[in-house]
């Protein structure tokens, strides 16, 4: 990429001498703040791993190839944690024969970009930062209140914002199917190895395990599948590792063959279209509700492949959290008077038959940059055998 061979420090361009990682999110998230809020146009960026001597040269040290691999993931802790949400591309360049990342952060027309939620006691909720030339500044009230006066001027109320599930009219309550989670290829695979781990238990005193045992084997696998003598310790250990040997398959299961696709549409009855329009969706977590945070991959003779980039890019950002799951999309302008579709790629999830009879709520927030208020409410899954 050009900018890291070529630019120098300024407004929408800031470079870093080493990697964020987990020890520098609170350093990355008030970069991140800074350049949205710039008053640049178009796309910012941030060069981690390049740097300047005191005569102006350009010196470039490696980043580590595991900084790329989403661990952390920068996207993810934007979305947790700033708002509106904004789109965040993380790769790999070389430079000098060395290999320094580049953030490119999209083209930031919602400004003010702030703290959803507190990170730490120097980084709460509400705060906003700024670049200038190659200053990073906290904003204050007055630089807040100058942009939302700017925002308030030239916006669309919240008021003409209709938001819900696709159909003849927009709902606001969506019924989903359950299905039986003990079908599971891990699950299946469980009850059979349970089942070996009885016949050993039960015969162990006649001395006909090992025969009792290999019955066992070909009546559950099949003769096709060689019986090898497993100890119990074997058993046990067999099934601490079944979640990751069919992990692929339980995903398909979830989100492919018994998958519900959930599709949410917005629809704009104001006088103007809405710029550069976001949603993001917060819903409850459980341990029988299993949402997608990315596509399954495809069954393949030879295992699973995985999906193309351009199909794993439309699909919507999901945070799995213990209790609540997030989602947050990129949707652009929306005309008025019809409806659009806020996700490329309907979220897909499976639920579990202990959800039968309850009720998720989902609360949305729709963000625009000539939005006067983000267009806020709340929808309902309802859980049906």
């Amino acid at each position: 990429m050009k900018i890291a061979r070529t630019a120098t420090p300024g407004t929408g361009v800031q470079f870093r001498k080493d990697k964020y990682g987990s020890s520098g999110i609170r350093s990355f998230l008030r970069d991140v703040l800074a350049l949205a809020n710039a008053a640049v146009d178009g796309p910012r960026y941030i060069v981690v791993g390049a740097d300047f001597d005191s005569k102006g040269r350009r010196i470039a040290q490696t980043i580590d190839a595991e900084d790329f691999l989403g661990k952390p993931s920068y996207q993810s802790l934007a979305n947790e944690y700033i708002e509106p949400p904004i789109k965040i591309r993380y790769k790999p360049v070389s430079v000098d024969g060395q290999r320094v990342g580049v953030f490119e952060i999209g083209d930031s027309q919602d400004r003010p970009y702030m703290m959803r939620i507190d990170y730490s006691e120097t980084l709460r909720r509400g705060d906003a930062y700024v670049r200038s030339k190659n200053n990073v500044m906290k904003m204050g009230r007055r630089q807040l209140a100058e942009l939302f006066e700017k925002k308030f001027r030239d916006s669309v109320s919240a008021d003409d914002i209709e938001i819900g599930f696709p159909g003849e009219i927009i709902h606001k309550d969506l019924a989903l199917n359950c299905c039986d989670l003990s079908q599971l290829p891990s699950a299946l695979a469980s009850q059979k190895l349970n089942q070996l781990m009885d016949i050993r238990s039960n015969s162990r005193n006649t001395g006909s395990t090992t025969v009792m045992a290999r019955l066992t084997h070909a009546r559950l696998f099949g003769a096709d599948d060689p019986y090898v003598d497993r100890t119990p310790q074997d058993l046990l250990q067999e099934m601490s590792d079944l979640r990751a040997k069919y992990h692929d398959q339980d995903n398909h299961f979830l989100h492919e063959s018994h998958a519900e696709h959930l599709q949410v549409v917005v629809y704009n009855q104001g006088d103007e279209p809405i710029i550069d329009a976001s949603i993001s969706l917060i819903m409850p977590n459980h341990n029988a509700f299993y949402l997608a945070d990315t596509l399954p991959k495809i069954p393949r003779k030879s295992g699973f492949a995985d999906r193309s980039p351009d199909e794993i890019a439309a699909y919507p950002s999901v945070v799995l959290k213990d209790d609540s799951v997030h989602v947050t999309s990129k949707i652009g302008d929306i005309p008025v008077g019809e409806p659009v579709k806020v996700f490329a790629l309907p979220l897909r999830l499976c639920a579990g038959e202990d959800l039968i009879g309850k009720r998720f709520g989902v609360r949305y927030a729709l963000h625009g940059q000539n939005l006067r208020s983000p267009a806020k409410g709340q929808l309902r899954l309802l859980f049906r055998g």
